[in-house]
């Protein structure tokens, strides 16, 4: 379970799948999305549908066992095709083509996996009839398709920054009613996605990847269809700015008359600063950004100069469009409630259930989950902190070590970049790992890094993998009914993990 592979290095070759293998693959693949969309529309996440059930309860309805069989064959046949070429597919375009293919049965189905995109509109909503969406919950602003969303989520202010409350409030603006603001949202998040794609070859070739893997697993993900498109998450318009925002630090170009090597950080900060107002998980990738920007020799004053210009782009990013949104800094408090939902799928969480049940016994009442929260996120400042010392570390070690490469017709310097993107990559993997609540969507967020720079892919192809089961088509959560279970497996894999991480670091080099 550990991150393999030096980061310096691209991954070994890997023979590319027959034309029969990627045939069937494609196929699978597609035969899954159409089973996905049907249990979207027979028991997805619709305005009308029954909130609060469990699914005992989804069985006996009319729908239930048509819904749950699509829903869960579609899934595993989705999720089977996808893993079958987790080490590349046939070509770039092959695996364009078929990623696509796989989208459009989940373009035109209700929304699935989850009730957040109804949270959006009433947010939209707010901010569009004059309301401060971080001031008040939905509820309290009188939106008209409260009903639609998780009550959980009615009274709480709205979390993210407010890039994304003014794309939610066009939305509404366009779409008029409910419908339309629903796919107008998903035209959004597609458009993300459009824009993490067509950053994803420039990225490959500077990581000296195979575009034809990167992509795959980026964009071809059983997570990304029901999620990122079918379910309209934000993730979406997040990934494709911090992925835009990489490219511009990373490829900055040197010859006369290009852009100047300020205006690309400048601009390559105020992308990762636009991300950072959509979702603030971004922030974490901005350290790395800067090392991907830092152009030869790599030292301290080459790096206070870049990472000046870079912070510069965000800062100002942020300020604009928090100023001109007449939002203010409101969305940080926001964030705060981003944790009321306790779920064993966060291992901090699971580990605090543990320990609950286990004073429980003795009669005693830790209240250990706030706690070990707190511990978790002092402990992902640390392990940041780390994986960026390392990285600086690894890009100082190069020496005069130099990549030129040519795009566009163009002669660009590139800065040892799959150092720093394997490093980001990481920094996104303990978010996710250390984060209070997890939710299936966010194992996207650490997976087009990954398939950048990782050697071996299992190790996070298959968390991804089994996160594609915990969610049914109407936005229920398995997690919420295997709590006690699911807490103690979830423990018993953590201490698996540091067991064999120990044991591996005192083994002589």
């Amino acid at each position: 379970m550990t991150a393999p592979g030096p980061p310096g290095s691209p991954p070994p070759g890997r023979p590319l799948p027959g034309p029969l293998s990627a045939r069937l693959a494609r196929y699978a693949g597609l035969a899954g999305a159409v089973l996905l969309a049907v249990a979207g529309y027979l028991g997805g996440a619709l305005p009308d549908a029954p909130l609060g059930v469990t699914p005992a309860s989804i069985w006996r309805t009319p729908d239930g066992p048509a819904t749950l069989t699509c829903w869960l064959v579609g899934t595993a046949l989705l999720v089977g095709a996808w893993w079958s070429l987790r080490d590349g597919a046939p070509s770039t375009r092959w695996t364009y083509v078929t990623a696509g293919l796989w989208a459009l049965p989940l373009l035109v189905t209700p929304p699935m996996g989850s009730r957040d995109v109804y949270s959006y509109a009433c947010q939209g909503w707010t901010y569009a009839h004059g309301v401060d969406p971080y001031a008040v919950g939905v509820a309290a602003a009188g939106c008209p398709w409260l009903d639609t969303v998780a009550p959980i989520w009615r009274d709480t202010p709205a979390p993210y920054g407010p890039v994304f409350v003014l794309l939610a409030a066009l939305a509404v603006g366009l779409g008029g009613g409910l419908t339309g603001t629903i796919v107008a949202l998903r035209v959004i998040a597609v458009a993300g996605l459009l824009l993490a794609a067509l950053c994803l070859p420039g990225l490959a070739r500077a990581a000296g990847v195979p575009t034809r893997r990167a992509a795959w697993l980026a964009l071809a993900g059983p997570l990304v269809g029901v999620h990122l498109i079918a379910g309209a998450h934000n993730d979406a318009v997040m990934l494709g700015l911090l992925l835009c925002g990489l490219l511009v630090a990373i490829r900055r170009p040197v010859r006369p008359g290009a852009l100047p090597l300020a205006g690309g950080l400048l601009l390559a900060g105020a992308l990762l600063g636009l991300a950072v107002t959509v979702k603030a998980t971004a922030v974490v990738v901005v350290p790395f950004a800067v090392l991907a920007g830092v152009r030869r020799p790599y030292t301290v004053r080459a790096l206070v100069r870049d990472a000046g210009w870079l912070a510069g782009g965000l800062v100002g990013a942020v300020l604009v469009t928090s100023v001109l949104s007449g939002l203010g800094f409101g969305w940080v408090g926001g964030l705060t409630h981003s944790g009321d939902s306790e779920q064993w799928t966060s291992p901090p969480t699971a580990v605090g259930f543990v320990v609950d049940y286990a004073g429980a016994l003795v009669g005693r009442d830790p209240q250990a989950v706030p706690v070990l929260r707190a511990v978790a996120l002092l402990l992902l400042v640390g392990v940041l902190v780390v994986l960026w010392w390392r990285s600086w570390r690894a890009l100082r070690g190069l020496g005069d070590a130099r990549r030129v490469a040519r795009v566009e017709g163009a002669r660009v310097e590139v800065a040892c970049p799959r150092v720093v993107l394997h490093g980001a990559a990481l920094a996104l993997v303990a978010t996710v790992v250390l984060s209070p609540v997890f939710h299936p969507w966010y194992a996207t967020w650490p997976l087009a890094l990954l398939a950048l720079t990782a050697v071996r892919t299992t190790w996070f192809v298959l968390p991804a993998s089994t996160a594609a089961f915990l969610a049914l088509p109407d936005g229920t959560n398995l997690a919420r009914f295997t709590k006690a279970p699911g807490a103690v497996a979830m423990t018993a894999l953590l201490l698996t993990v540091l067991l064999r991480t120990l044991r591996r670091s005192s083994r002589p080099r």
